[in-house]
């Protein structure tokens, strides 16, 4: 749930996240200072100071300090709703999400240890887990988007929000895993998840 080094457009054969931007630097920094100091011990002053910038400045790139620690999320859902887009047709919607999870929550394994410091943050600082529940929602969103056209219903019913609660429960069930295990496979983690889901998902047919 989560920056790439290449190409930032969408591709289904090398999805990935885009070079360090201002707004990834920052988010980088801010994370290693709650994971040292910790979160609320952490001020929007301090994490300015250490990205060599003014307060004012901050506030330009991230509206709030629970924003900070999830860097470009916004961007990245423009990139799964590009890779979804990209997705054919004729390709069953279950390994259509399989795919979509995985390349989503695929991590560059030189940002590994920062991902996880990062998701540490998210799902375990209460605060953030608090705000965390309005960036699941766009998450989610655009889960139940895909799958309301596949199956011809509105976003807003009640499948295709089934379909994004469940995604959303697979892909951090995952997490918990690997947060707990520092040998866990994310990868394979998500895709066991996503695949899981997706037995269920695999059954269901377009609205006629």
């Amino acid at each position: 749930m989560t920056p790439q080094q290449q190409d930032t457009r969408p591709s289904r054969t090398a999805p990935g996240r885009r070079p360090i931007s201002s707004r990834a630097r920052i988010s980088a920094l801010a994370i290693g200072l709650f994971t040292t100091r910790g979160f609320e011990e952490t001020s929007v002053d301090d994490i300015a100071e250490a990205a060599g910038i003014a307060r004012r400045t901050l506030f330009r790139y991230y509206p709030s300090k629970n924003e900070i620690p999830w860097g470009e999320f916004d961007d990245h859902l423009g990139e799964l709703r590009g890779l979804l887009a990209q997705i054919p047709a004729d390709t069953p919607m279950a390994d259509a999400l399989v795919e979509a999870l995985v390349a989503f929550n695929r991590v560059p394994p030189e940002e590994l240890d920062n991902h996880r410091r990062r998701m540490s943050l998210l799902l375990g600082v209460p605060a953030l887990q608090a705000h965390s529940m309005i960036m699941y929602a766009d998450w989610r969103h655009v889960i139940a988007d895909f799958c309301a056209t596949r199956l011809g219903l509105d976003e807003n019913d009640h499948l295709p929000q089934t379909i994004g609660w469940l995604c959303l429960g697979a892909a951090l069930a995952a997490y918990e895993q690997w947060l707990a295990d520092p040998d866990a496979d994310l990868e394979a983690l998500i895709a066991g998840g996503a695949r899981t889901v997706a037995n269920g998902v695999g059954s269901l047919s377009r609205v006629s």
